[in-house]
C-alpha cells in the first residue's frame, strides 16, 4: 500500500486540526449568543416578545436538541395579564437533514413545569389570545410527541364567568411510537358556578389538525349535578362539533339553569345516560335512558343556540310515570315517604307543605325562566302510578314561546276514560295571565274508588267541563282569582246503598245495610254545575238522582281560602215515616273537610216530596251525559224545590 506524500500527510494533519477545532469551538461555544436572534424572530412572527431567561443550549447530531430554561411568552395587547405562557424548561428535538432542506421534523417536545393562559377577548368579534399566528408561508412543522411535565393550563372567560385551572401531565402513550394522552385534574367555576373536572384527553398535538377526532373522558361536577363525558371533538378550541357517549345526573334538573341556561322545573333526583353530538348551533342529546325520581325516562332533546333565545325541541317518552313526580311544573315538591325519591331539599320544603293549612301550591313561578328559552316539547307515559288517583296514561305537549306557555293538550286517560285539556300561561308580563279549558268524558264512577270491594259497588260515567281563567304567578293565585264555570254530570249507573247510607243520607237504612248486606241502587243522573267569579264557585244547580231518593245541593266553594261551603238535601220519594233523612253539610277546608248531619235545614217531608217540581241537568251537560232511554230517563222527574 502506498503511503501518502509529505505534501499529502500537510493537508491530512490540517484537516485533523481544522476538524479538532471546531469540535474544540462547537463544545466551548456558547449557544446563548443566539438567544437575541430567536427572540426578535418569534416577535417578528408572533407580534409578541418572548424571552430566553436562562441558558440556551444545542446537542449536534443527526437528531438535533434545542434546550432553553426560563422561557415566557407576552399576552395579547387585551389582556389584563401581561403573561400568556410560560416554562421551566423546554427541549426541542429535531430531524438534522430535513433542516437543511427547509422541513421542520420534530420528533418530541418535553416542557417541564409549563404554565399556559388561554381566555377569551372582551369584544364578542374578537379572537381569543392564542390566535396570534397569521397564514403559513410554508410547509408547517410536523410533530410527533409532546410530553409534559408538572403542566398548568388556565381559561378564562369573564362574560360567561367561566375560570377554569386545571393541572397537566402526559400519561402513558397507547404504542411505543405514539404520543401520549394528556392527563388532567382541576376545578374553577362555569357561568359562576364552582365545579371540578377530571380526566384524560388526546394528546395536544392533536389540536393542531381541525379535521382530525380529538378523544377525551372528562368527569365534571358541579356541586350535585355530575357529567361524564367520553368521545371525540373535531377542532375543540371552537367545540363546534363533536360525538360523545354523555352521562348527566344530579338532585334536581332545576339546578342545569345557572349552569347551561335550560329552565327545567324542579325534578327529583335523576340520572340520564346517551349520545350528545353537537354540529354547529345544534346541540342533540340522542337515544337517552335513564330515571328521573321514581319515574323512567328516555327519549331525544335537541337545543338550537344560535337564535335570540335557547330553542329546545324534545320527544320524550315514560314506560312508567310517577304521578307525584310531576310536583315540580306546578311548584310543589315530589312525595317524600318510604319508597320515594327526593332531595334534601325537597324534603324540607315538602314537611313544611305539610304543616300549612292549604293544599293548593303556592310558590311562585320564576318568570325569568319562563322567558329565558323558547321549547316545543311532546311527552308520553305509557303508564301512571298514583295511588290516591285512577290515572291511566298521559300525553302532553309544551310549547313555549318568549314566555307564552301552551300546554295542547295536557291529556290523561282516567279510570276508563280521559280528561283532555289545555293550558295558556302568558308570562310576558309581570303577573302571569292563564286560561284553562278541559273536557272529562266518560270516567267511570267505580274506577274512582280505590277499594276493591267499594269499586264494584258503583258503575257509570261521568263527564263535564271546565273552563277558568285567572292571573297570578302561583297555581294558588291563579284559581284564587279566576273566573269561568265547572260542570260535571253523570248518567244513567248504580250505587251501592251502603255508600249512599254511609254518607249521612238515612242513617236507619245505613244501619240496616251494615248488619244485612248491601244491595245496588239505580242511578238515575248527578250534576254540579257551578259558576265561578274572583275565584268563589257558586253552585248553579247540584244534583243526585237515584230510584227513591233525589239530594239537591247548594252552597259554594272558595279556592282562595280553600274553604268549603255545601249543603245537601235529601228528598225521599217515598212516604217514609221512619225514615230519618236529614241534610248533609259540607264545611271545613280543603286540606281538613267536614261532614255532618244539619238538623235544622231539616224541611217538611213526606207527602210534600211528591209536590215537588221537576229538575234537569243544564244544558251545558246534556251533550256529555247519557241518561239513558226509557220511561225513568227525565231525570229528577218532578222531585224538586
Amino acid at each position: 500500500m502506498r503511503r501518502p506524500g509529505k505534501r499529502g500527510q500537510r493537508w491530512l494533519a490540517i484537516l485533523v486540526f481544522l476538524f479538532a477545532l471546531i469540535l474544540l469551538i462547537i463544545a466551548l461555544w456558547d449557544w446563548n449568543w443566539f438567544k437575541g436572534p430567536v427572540e426578535r424572530a418569534v416577535q417578528a412572527k408572533t407580534g409578541r416578545e418572548f424571552h430566553i431567561g436562562g441558558n440556551l443550549d444545542v446537542d449536534l447530531g443527526r437528531t438535533l436538541t434545542v434546550r432553553a430554561d426560563g422561557l415566557t411568552f407576552a399576552n395579547a395587547e387585551w389582556s389584563k395579564t401581561p403573561r400568556m405562557a410560560s416554562a421551566d424548561r423546554a427541549e426541542i428535538d429535531l430531524r438534522a437533514w430535513p433542516l437543511l432542506r427547509g422541513q421542520v421534523r420534530i420528533p418530541e417536545i418535553r416542557l417541564t413545569r409549563p404554565d399556559l393562559l388561554l381566555e377569551t377577548a372582551p369584544g364578542k368579534d374578537q379572537p381569543g389570545n392564542w390566535d396570534f399566528l397569521g397564514p403559513s408561508d410554508g410547509e408547517p412543522p410536523v410533530l410527533q410527541r409532546l410530553l409534559v411535565d408538572d403542566g398548568r393550563l388556565k381559561f378564562l372567560d369573564a362574560a360567561g364567568k367561566t375560570d377554569i385551572l386545571v393541572s397537566l401531565n402526559s400519561g402513558k402513550p397507547r404504542t411505543a411510537d405514539g404520543a401520549p394522552p394528556l392527563l388532567v385534574n382541576g376545578k374553577g367555576r362555569w357561568q359562576g358556578n364552582p365545579f371540578t373536572l377530571d380526566g384524560n384527553t388526546e394528546s395536544p398535538l392533536e389540536l393542531t389538525n381541525s379535521d382530525h377526532p380529538f378523544r377525551i373522558h372528562l368527569d365534571g361536577r358541579a356541586g350535585a349535578t355530575r357529567a361524564i363525558a367520553s368521545g371525540t371533538l373535531t377542532n375543540p378550541f371552537a367545540l363546534r362539533t363533536f360525538d360523545l357517549d354523555f352521562a348527566l345526573s344530579g338532585q334536581d334538573m332545576e339546578d342545569l339553569y345557572p349552569l347551561i341556561g335550560l329552565a327545567i322545573p324542579s325534578t327529583p333526583p335523576y340520572r340520564l345516560k346517551g349520545r350528545l353530538k353537537r354540529n354547529n348551533d345544534t346541540w342533540r342529546y340522542e337515544n337517552f335512558t335513564g330515571v328521573a325520581g321514581d319515574s323512567d325516562l328516555g327519549g331525544t332533546a335537541q337545543i338550537e343556540v344560535g337564535g335570540e333565545r335557547p330553542f329546545l325541541k324534545a320527544d320524550l317518552v315514560s314506560k312508567r310515570l310517577d304521578f307525584d313526580d310531576l310536583a315540580g311544573f306546578v311548584g310543589a315538591p315530589p312525595k317524600t315517604g318510604a319508597g320515594e325519591s327526593a332531595n334534601a331539599e325537597q324534603k324540607a320544603e315538602a314537611a313544611a307543605l305539610a304543616a300549612k293549612p292549604t293544599v293548593l301550591p303556592d310558590t311562585p313561578y320564576d318568570l325569568s325562566k319562563l322567558r329565558a328559552m323558547d321549547a316545543d316539547v311532546k311527552w308520553k307515559a305509557q303508564r301512571i302510578n298514583a295511588p290516591k288517583l285512577p290515572l291511566d296514561d298521559m300525553d302532553a305537549h309544551l310549547k313555549l314561546d318568549d314566555g307564552l306557555l301552551r300546554l295542547e293538550p295536557l291529556n290523561f286517560g282516567v279510570a276508563g276514560g280521559d280528561i283532555r285539556s289545555t293550558i295558556r300561561m302568558d308570562a310576558r308580563k309581570p303577573t302571569i295571565s292563564t286560561q284553562l279549558k278541559a273536557s272529562i268524558r266518560k270516567v267511570q264512577l267505580g274506577g274512582l274508588f280505590p277499594d276493591a270491594k267499594l269499586a264494584e259497588q258503583a258503575s257509570g260515567g261521568i263527564s263535564g267541563e271546565i273552563d277558568l281563567a285567572g292571573t297570578g304567578n302561583s297555581i294558588a293565585a291563579m284559581l284564587g282569582s279566576s273566573d269561568g264555570k265547572v260542570a260535571v254530570g253523570m248518567g244513567r249507573g248504580h250505587i251501592g246503598n251502603l255508600i249512599m247510607e254511609l254518607a249521612g243520607l238515612d242513617v236507619a237504612e245505613s244501619l240496616k245495610f251494615l248488619f244485612t248486606g248491601d244491595r245496588q241502587i239505580p242511578l238515575r243522573c248527578a250534576w254540579g254545575d257551578f259558576g265561578v267569579q274572583r275565584g268563589l264557585m257558586t253552585s248553579q244547580q247540584i244534583a243526585f238522582d237515584t230510584t227513591d231518593t233525589l239530594v239537591l245541593g247548594e252552597g259554594t266553594i272558595d279556592l282562595k281560602q280553600e274553604k268549603l261551603d255545601l249543603l245537601l238535601r235529601p228528598r225521599p220519594k217515598d212516604i217514609s215515616i221512619l225514615a230519618l233523612r236529614s241534610p248533609l253539610r259540607i264545611g271545613g277546608t280543603f286540606k281538613d273537610p267536614s261532614f255532618r248531619p244539619d238538623f235544622k235545614a231539616l224541611g217538611i217531608r213526606g207527602a210534600i216530596a211528591l209536590t215537588l217540581g221537576s229538575i234537569a241537568p243544564p244544558a251545558a251537560l246534556l251533550a256529555t251525559i247519557e241518561t239513558g232511554p226509557g220511561e225513568d230517563s227525565n231525570c229528577g222527574g218532578r222531585y224538586a224545590k
